[in-house]
């Protein structure tokens, strides 16, 4: 086994090793300060370094792999099916990787100090840290297996497992009565995608004779066959990347706790699909119909997410919606034929999105609520935290030379190349992701400003509240994550790097594809402008009122995000909790009713000849007289009768 074959084994191999272990660690029951300590002590350093060690596999990795790796070994074999044990690495994995491992960490020595006891806390949550590191150490193998896997069984493993661990994860504070019903949320409305994506790979494996990925990609598929397990395989996407419409779940899982926001949402599950079409990425090239249904979805939830972000009051759920609209970037990248767009941008706000999700999570902590209309003044008082927020908001924005500016750049050009036919898209399909692309810049630079001068600016709200910057376990993180937010998008002026991102073209570097310096660049800086001018505008006119009332009667509607959970609700919900209760009815009346119904049949015919046998004598020997008589008159008439 070659070293590099060995880091790519080793990645997910760190974080199961310290999670499981995590989770033998004995419970401390509650009030044993000393049990307590003992045992988070241990999970932090479980947790810790399980990330550290996959942080350091990750980059080893990434600095070796001079060429694209591949090494399995044969696991089960049934049928005529094959399924490996093995690793694909290739740029693209190794920078997946990184970014993982990298967001993973910061998230562990965050948790460290986030989930301590503070000054809001009426019950201290200690007891309860040995599982929660544990389940993030998991949560980060399952993703670091998706990344690295070389058999699409394999990769399903990884992916269930985040969806088990996601589940675990959003319902850990179980003091708020919404973590319970948002994590059941997010694991059945994931688990719909999955039953699809589960399908897709069957349809793929059964195809191809195997479920190694290198085979797969190299069968000849028929059209028919290509066609129906690319769509399936969108449904599992749509599903962990919160695409329209299985994006109800991303929002509602706000009620976790803040680092498990910043991990679901910046570079673990939601980046678990856009991934999974990178990798597979020739079968969809090869499908211009699955490409235009997913230019379709991309759109859709780009424009849903940015309007439901302007109307929001909690911090967290602006930033919610923020994610669905940026995975929109993602996908319609791909629907438009650049999968080095798509990945360069799941860098990019895997950097900024952690760094925006701890820096609120800085600011929850130290006033002790979510909702924007009880901050306002943090500015002075949480220096720090401001600027992290401003570097946050504006690579969101899109502000250059932050790292999403450059990043969706890249997508608006590669839509703009595809509208002029150059994709495996329908030209079309390159209009809508263009239109969509840039309206969202204007509504993305709206929203970020509107966040910044509602949390940061004007007079605080709430006299009561005393803010300050806070202690370094959860200041650290946040100011390393502004490195890359800032840096991270000029990489793709480095060819080291944009060699390994996978290029859309075969035989040509994907440099050409990242960066585009260029007029068409003019526009979306002057839809920025416009987006952040109007927001600030309003806002100038009056800093007590939130900018959001100018969106008229249009606002209820964005708040509740066109009122499509209330839609899936009254389609999908009630119908099933409907039949529930009629399945539930038909056993209880039909089945049981049967089964007990025969018992008490039963029983009371055995209680009456119980009650016959135990007559008085008198009557019984009356009974037996007149049975005689009646056998002996039977006997006369049967023998005259003969």
């Amino acid at each position: 086994m070659s070293t590099t074959t060995l880091l790519g084994v080793l990645l997910p191999v760190v974080p199961l090793v310290a999670g499981l272990t995590g989770l033998l660690l004995p419970p401390s029951p509650r009030g044993a300060a000393t049990g307590q300590e003992t045992a988070r002590r241990l999970a932090v350093g479980l947790g810790v370094a399980g990330a550290a060690g996959a942080l350091a596999l990750a980059v080893a990795l990434l600095f070796t792999l001079d060429s694209s790796t591949e090494a399995s070994t044969t696991w089960i074999r049934f049928g005529g099916l094959t399924v490996t044990l093995g690793v694909r690495l290739d740029g693209a994995a190794a920078l997946v990787a990184v970014a993982v491992a990298a967001v993973a960490l910061a998230v562990q020595v965050y948790s460290t100090g986030y989930l301590k006891r503070g000054p809001h806390d009426d019950v201290d949550v200690d007891h309860r840290y040995p599982p929660y590191a544990a389940q993030i150490s998991l949560f980060t193998a399952a993703m670091l297996l998706v990344v690295v896997s070389g058999d699409l069984i394999l990769l399903l493993v990884g992916w269930e497992v985040m969806g088990l661990c996601s589940y675990l994860l959003i319902a850990h504070d179980r003091r708020l009565p919404a973590a319970p019903a948002a994590a059941m949320k997010a694991f059945l409305v994931t688990r719909v995608g999955d039953v699809g994506f589960l399908l897709g790979i069957a349809l793929l494996g059964v195809s191809a004779g195997s479920f190694r990925i290198a085979d797969v990609l190299a069968h000849d598929h028929g059209t028919g066959t290509l066609t129906a397990a690319t769509l399936l395989l969108l449904a599992g996407v749509a599903g962990k990347s919160a695409q329209f419409p299985l994006h109800t779940w991303l929002p509602d899982a706000m009620a976790g706790p803040t680092p498990i926001s910043a991990l679901i949402h910046a570079a673990t599950m939601v980046a678990a699909g856009v991934y999974a079409v990178i990798r597979l990425w020739p079968l969809f090239e090869a499908t211009p119909t699955v490409l235009a249904v997913l230019g379709v979805m991309a759109s859709v939830t780009l424009l849903l997410g940015a309007f439901a972000a302007t109307a929001q009051d909690d911090i967290k759920r602006v930033l919610a919606w923020s994610t669905v609209s940026q995975l929109g970037y993602m996908t319609g990248a791909l629907a438009v034929g650049s999968p080095p767009a798509a990945l360069f941008h799941l860098l990019t706000h895997a950097a900024f999105k952690a760094l925006l999700f701890l820096a609120a999570g800085v600011v929850i902590h130290a006033v002790g609520t979510t909702l924007m209309s009880r901050m306002g003044g943090l500015r002075h008082r949480m220096p720090v935290t401001f600027w992290c927020t401003v570097v946050g908001l504006g690579a969101l924005a899109g502000v250059p030379p932050l790292s999403g500016f450059w990043s969706k750049e890249g997508v608006l050009a590669a839509a703009e190349s595809a509208l002029l036919g150059d994709g495996p898209a329908p030209a079309w399909v390159g209009w809508l992701v263009f239109l969509s692309g840039l309206l969202g810049v204007a509504v993305t630079a709206w929203y970020a400003t509107r966040l910044l001068l509602r949390t940061f600016f004007g007079a605080a709200r709430d006299p009561l509240l005393n803010p300050h910057d806070p202690p370094a376990v959860l200041r650290w993180p946040v100011l390393l994550l502004a490195v890359p937010a800032v840096l991270l998008g000029l990489a793709g002026f480095w060819p080291a790097f944009a060699d390994r991102l996978p290029s859309a073209v075969p035989g040509e570097p994907a440099t050409a594809e990242l960066l585009h310096v260029a007029p068409l660049m003019l526009l979306p800086l002057a839809l920025l402008a416009l987006g952040a001018g109007l927001a600030w505008v309003r806002w100038r006119r009056d800093s007590a009122a939130d900018p959001a009332t100018a969106l008229g009667p249009l606002r209820p509607v964005f708040a509740r995000a066109f009122r499509l959970d209330d839609v899936q609700h009254t389609l999908v919900v009630r119908p099933t909790a409907a039949l529930g209760r009629l399945a539930r009815g038909a056993d209880e009346r039909l089945v049981d009713g049967a089964v007990t119904g025969t018992g008490r049949a039963a029983r009371a015919l055995g209680g009456g000849l119980g009650d016959l046998h135990r007559a008085a004598l008198p009557r019984a020997a009356t009974a037996v007289l007149a049975g005689a008589l009646l056998i002996g008159l039977a006997a006369v008439l049967i023998g005259a009768t003969s």
